[in-house]
């Protein structure tokens, strides 16, 4: 009972904060504040409504929203799958192997830190401008931080997990598969959110910077709107990574871990 209260006040929390940014949004616009540029800073919420209806009816130059959205998402899941698959075989290899490791370790410390737009001229004089490219900067964005919470997860296993399942018969990739990923499942959900996150930014980062004529992609279109001072459908496709994003955070990964973590009384 005291759960479900407190689930009721979180959600009122959150819908009242949200109501309260857009009642002073609404404020501002139609205050003027800012002159002859208060439309294209502050559109009313109704111009942007207007133009969230816009971007996916008519979109730009005849190509709807609806297919920049498809093009980002089939460019963001190619390479968040390969970016996982990396992280568990090299961080699963930096188990197996103390050499391995120890290299691994420092490549993942030094890339790490390494941001993927920094990275972005590099990789264009490398392989030219095209969809790749944008995948390869996804890869780079998830497969660090994610590699860092597998290891983190695999060195923070009991050692006592460890000897009773080598006292099973179990060694090499059957104990990484039977101990190891299932007692750091919360880290490597942890690093799985933080990919998700920085792999997303990163992607519409990306396409705003270049855009891929074969391939464009949300944050193209974004570049389009401002370049054109369409403002409001500007904020309107704002709207529409936010969502997709709430989506993701609160449609996938947050039953993920409900259903899995949580399950198991892993946290609280």
């Amino acid at each position: 009972m005291k759960k479900n209260k407190e689930k009721v006040q979180a959600v009122l929390v959150k819908i009242i904060f949200v109501a309260a940014i857009l009642c002073l949004w609404e404020i501002v616009a139609k205050s003027k504040a800012f002159g002859d540029s208060s439309e294209l800073i502050f559109p009313s919420l109704e111009q942007i409504a207007a133009a969230f209806y816009r971007n996916f009816t008519v979109g730009y130059a005849g190509t709807s929203l609806w297919v920049y959205v498809a093009n980002s998402m089939g460019l963001l899941l190619w390479g968040l799958l390969i970016g996982i698959v990396l992280a568990f075989v090299l961080s699963g290899l930096s188990i197996l192997s103390k050499t391995f490791y120890h290299i691994y370790s420092l490549v993942v410390s030094v890339c790490d830190l390494l941001p993927g737009i920094a990275l972005l001229p590099v990789v264009i004089i490398i392989f030219g401008i095209k969809p790749g490219v944008i995948v390869f900067l996804v890869v780079h964005a998830v497969l660090w931080p994610m590699s860092r919470s597998v290891l983190d997860g695999f060195f923070a296993v009991p050692r006592i997990y460890i000897e009773a399942g080598r006292n099973m018969g179990l060694k090499g990739v059957a104990l990484l598969r039977g101990v190891y990923f299932p007692a750091s499942v919360t880290y490597v959900l942890s690093g799985l959110k933080v990919g998700w996150a920085r792999a997303w930014r990163g992607l519409i980062s990306a396409e705003m910077i270049f855009g891929v004529a074969s391939c464009p992609g949300i944050g193209l279109f974004i570049n389009q709107m401002r370049t054109n001072l369409n403002n409001a459908e500007m904020y309107a496709t704002l709207i529409v990574i936010i969502i997709i994003g709430l989506l993701v955070q609160y449609g996938i990964l947050n039953p993920i871990e409900k259903h899995t973590i949580q399950k198991w009384g892993m946290v609280k």
